[in-house]
């Protein structure tokens, strides 16, 4: 299948866009970065998500994972959802391919915990999802968000690499971990490969951080 990935050169969108692969797929990823993967199955769009009119047309996309996001300030609605709206609109329009479409959220969409605007645009992401879970719903496509607590990335080595701020971390986290790459690359292809049944649904899966003791730690926010 087609599949179009955001935020694709680092991070979640990398490992989303190389399981794709691992199992086949014919990946496009679009990212304001330079490629970081190398196939032939994976093409590349060097693009801003703000910029609607510059989104590479794409036909027969049959998944999409809104992954691309922020988390520098005022700039965050404009990217995280005014983008992830642009992106969205573009490649449901007029496709008869779409099977499913998943948003990568946050935990703090459900818990209010972390920064303003980064709670705002990922609260308004989650609304906006369930916009288009009714919208393509009689198309049978699925749509469904992820709201991922802490997770085992490069962007948060700034806690994961200061002992006083991990073991904070680690005292408001009921199960005591984080979850890895792998774990959040098998929860997106089940939701979009397996899954034709659950749709308009956001789930937390977050280790119990956020929901079961919701305390968020990270330089600047209280801690």
């Amino acid at each position: 299948m087609k599949v179009v990935v955001t935020g694709t050169s680092r991070g979640i969108g990398r490992a989303a866009a190389l399981k794709y692969l691992s199992l086949g797929h014919e990946v496009h990823g679009i990212d304001i970065e330079p490629a970081t993967i190398e196939s032939p199955m994976y093409r590349h769009y060097p693009v801003d998500i703000r910029r609607k009119e510059a989104l590479p047309d794409i036909e027969g996309v049959a998944i999409l994972f809104n992954n691309a996001g922020v988390q520098r300030g005022e700039g965050d609605i404009a990217t995280n959802l005014v983008g992830a709206i642009n992106v969205t609109e573009k490649y449901i329009a007029r496709n008869d391919a779409l099977c499913a479409i998943l948003f990568n959220a946050s935990a703090s969409s459900i818990s209010g915990q972390e920064f303003p605007f980064y709670v705002a645009s990922k609260a308004g992401l989650v609304g906006y999802m369930r916009n288009v879970a009714i919208r393509v719903a009689p198309r049978g496509v699925t749509c469904n968000a992820i709201s991922l607590g802490g997770v085992l990335t490069d962007s948060n080595d700034l806690v994961m690499k200061d002992p006083a701020l991990w073991k904070a971390i680690m005292d408001v986290t009921p199960m005591k971990r984080w979850t890895t790459l792998d774990e959040v690359c098998e929860w997106i292809a089940f939701l979009t490969l397996v899954n034709r049944s659950m749709s308009g649904q956001n789930l937390l899966i977050d280790n119990g951080e956020m929901h079961l003791n919701p305390t968020f730690v990270w330089p600047g926010c209280g801690q």
